[in-house]
């Protein structure tokens, strides 16, 4: 991005609006250290954003009259996440939660965490206008879904068919690597070229792909 967020993120989207939004936002946050994460040089993985950056996004400029909102959130930061919905224009319903397996099926316990080990992540669903409804197929889709852990803070691609089944198009994606039919997707590794630049785990689809 050469403009800063806000004014790349216009320029890109020409205008344009979108019924459904799903966003995974380069959080900045402290760790017990003091170190910035995930910016520290040890780690030296991408840059974030602060909280008002993230909510100062002109997101509400590119949505339709009704509109979804899928944010994942650090469990860290919760009360920032319900903050960057609502600056966006939503108000939050629900929300999915993902749940890190192991090849085995039980919980990957590498996760961080200062208080206890973390297993999940936070998808958290806002809407926008009336009649706001997910779709009929959303009726019988639980909340929770259990995948093995990518590349670091990678989301699995389950992400996509649920959120295509429960909410309409057109799509946009914010933070996003790589690029998807049917989707828009906005971001500093949002191109065909995309390939993780640090190490991953050895089952992630990148690796499984090329051998």
């Amino acid at each position: 991005m050469d403009l800063n967020p806000s004014d790349d993120l216009r320029k890109f989207l020409l205008g344009r609006k979108f019924a459904t939004v799903m966003a995974d936002p380069p959080w900045r946050f402290t760790n017990r250290t003091g170190k910035v994460a995930p910016e520290h040089r040890r780690l030296s993985r991408y840059p974030t954003l602060s909280l008002d950056e993230i909510c100062a996004l002109p997101v509400a400029e590119h949505l339709e009259k009704t509109a979804h909102c899928y944010l994942w959130v650090p469990n860290a930061l919760l009360p920032e996440g319900l903050s960057v919905l609502s600056a966006w224009g939503f108000e939050y319903k629900s929300n999915i939660i993902w749940h890190k397996v192991r090849k085995d099926g039980g919980s990957d316990g590498r996760g961080v965490g200062f208080y206890f080990r973390n297993v999940t992540e936070i998808i958290l669903f806002g809407v926008k206008g009336k009649n706001a409804r997910t779709l009929p197929p959303a009726r019988s889709q639980v909340n929770l879904f259990g995948t093995r852990k990518r590349e670091h803070s990678r989301k699995p691609d389950e992400q996509y068919e649920i959120i295509e089944r429960c909410s309409p198009g057109p799509y946009l994606e914010m933070f996003g690597r790589g690029v998807r039919d049917r989707w828009t997707v906005w971001g500093n590794q949002a191109d065909e070229s995309y390939r993780p630049t640090w190490d991953t785990y050895k089952y992630n689809s990148y690796v499984e792909a090329a051998e």
